[in-house]
């Protein structure tokens, strides 16, 4: 019989660094977006739901926006933009600015923000390390998502996407447990939903249904 392939939770820690940028209204976001860093964009986007702010939004633009300049309409149209649509920082970076462009263009006086409210850039360095936690069955696994940190269920459900283009559960419950359909469930959990918490929920209560309809299987 072939060995199965374990699974090894890692985690991410980032460290925070300030750009020594900020913006105070849209036009000026707008400028300095389109110069920062890529890692800059990457921290205020992709790492928007590690930081476990309000579900409304789904990036620090958008957040900023509604909340900074209440400019809702504007915090919209940047929350529907997906960053896991697009292949690279640069075409996520072209789709932000475009949408802060046409807003401009309607909208060619942008409020501004109250002082201490500003926009402020920031990056980050992330060091990924493995925890020391290896599971082999679904049992084991679905104790270890019980209690591992929420830095490690990020790296795994919405860091993985962006390196393998899917998370690392479902893709190792499908290629090495073979159980196609509980890692399609998994898969389509929605990211922008949920905090990290919220699909830590979601993932305990889908596989738990399924180990439950395992053993009345069993029992007959």
């Amino acid at each position: 019989m072939e060995e199965i392939k374990p699974f090894e939770f890692k985690q991410c820690i980032s460290i925070l660094k300030s750009t020594g940028k900020k913006a105070h209204n849209l036009r000026s976001l707008r400028e300095v977006a389109a110069s920062v860093s890529d890692e800059s964009i990457f921290h205020h986007t992709y790492q928007y739901f590690l930081k476990g702010h309000i579900l409304e939004y789904t990036n620090d633009f958008a957040h900023w926006a509604g909340e900074g300049l209440e400019e809702r309409a504007l915090a919209e149209r940047l929350s529907n933009i997906d960053p896991y649509d697009f292949y690279n920082v640069s075409e996520l970076r072209k789709e932000l600015l475009g949408v802060m462009d046409d807003y401009l263009n309607n909208f060619p006086e942008p409020r501004e923000a109250m002082a201490g409210d500003e926009f402020y850039f920031n990056e980050t360095v992330t060091f990924t390390f493995p925890i020391g936690l290896v599971v082999k069955n679904l049992a084991e696994f679905l104790i270890a998502v019980k209690y591992v940190d929420t830095a490690s269920l990020y790296y795994h459900f919405y860091e993985a996407r962006i390196r393998l283009g899917i998370d690392d559960f479902s893709a190792w419950i499908d290629q090495v447990l073979g159980k196609r359909e509980l890692a399609a469930k998994i898969r389509g959990i929605d990211l922008f939903m949920h905090s990290v918490e919220g699909i830590r929920e979601h993932i305990l209560e889908t596989i738990e249904d399924e180990v439950k309809r395992g053993m009345e299987a069993i029992g007959g």
